[in-house]
């Protein structure tokens, strides 16, 4: 939690609000760009905590032992069993991706928020140490730009789901005639099209949220004095990880219902 860098608190607190950047058209480093601006500490953290995931689960498999289970297999497998038995009760049909899915979004969203526990100076001093990048930020669910990602693919995919499952003709029926029938179908669509926008933007800026207020207070912590930073940042770290579970497994469930609206035709 110690502040290594030296600045005032609202200088403090801007560099660490500063993303590693690339504009896409000119190849420019820390270039604005608007819409053509990567956020490379998003992605570089992002790919990491997907290797970290891939990397626990294939050592798992590989070393699986069904007499002698050590921490991490008994952990994994309550994970695993506890997402499908979930998947189970939420789901209403029968799809081989579902669980897989789900499971992906809750490891990897959570591997991601449990970045934010580290002391917040820790990482952007290795980074900018070993490769003199001053702005460099470690939490990407922080990022509205990747939550919104994250969420608007599950947004694609309910859409995949809604004609998959329903087809053309049940689709267009229930969106022109529910809810409140086939003579105000003008207020119907109009509803239906509000209804399909807010899933994907309630689901990233629940995450963001939470997230980015939870590393603002990380941040009045660091620049609290030296002898109170680690008691007061303990407390909140104990707390914070409750947030990052929850935060994580909210993700996980909206996805796995949205998905089974698509997949019926009853509301």
């Amino acid at each position: 939690m110690t502040k290594v860098l030296q600045f005032s608190e609202s200088e403090y607190i801007q560099h660490h609000l500063q993303y590693f950047q690339l504009n896409l058209r000119t190849f420019s480093i820390n270039d604005r760009g608007g819409f053509w601006t990567l956020h490379l500490d998003t992605v570089g953290i992002t790919i990491i905590a997907g290797i970290l995931f891939f990397s626990i689960f294939y050592y798992v498999i590989r070393n699986f032992s069904s007499e002698r289970p050590g921490k991490l297999q008994t952990a994994v497998e309550i994970i695993f069993e506890s997402t499908q038995h979930m998947v189970k009760e939420v789901f209403h049909g029968r799809n081989t991706l579902i669980a897989p899915l789900a499971l992906t979004i809750f490891v990897w969203v959570f591997l991601l928020n449990i970045f934010d526990v580290i002391p917040v100076d820790l990482l952007p001093w290795i980074v900018q140490c070993l490769f003199g990048i001053a702005d460099f930020r470690v939490v990407a669910t922080d990022d509205p730009n990747f939550t919104f990602a994250l969420s608007f693919s599950v947004f694609l995919l309910v859409i995949f789901y809604n004609f998959r499952y329903k087809g053309w003709r049940n689709l267009t029926r229930e969106v022109f005639t529910f809810p409140f029938g086939i003579w105000f179908f003008p207020f119907n669509f109009i509803f239906r099209i509000m209804e399909e926008i807010v899933k994907p933007l309630s689901l990233s800026l629940r995450l963001f949220g939470n997230m980015f207020a939870g590393e603002l207070i990380f941040f009045l912590i660091a620049m609290l004095p030296w002898w109170i930073q680690w008691t007061v940042g303990s407390v909140w770290s104990i707390f914070h990880v409750l947030i990052i579970v929850l935060q994580a497994f909210i993700f996980m469930m909206l996805t796995v219902i949205y998905l089974s609206l698509a997949s019926t035709s009853d509301h």
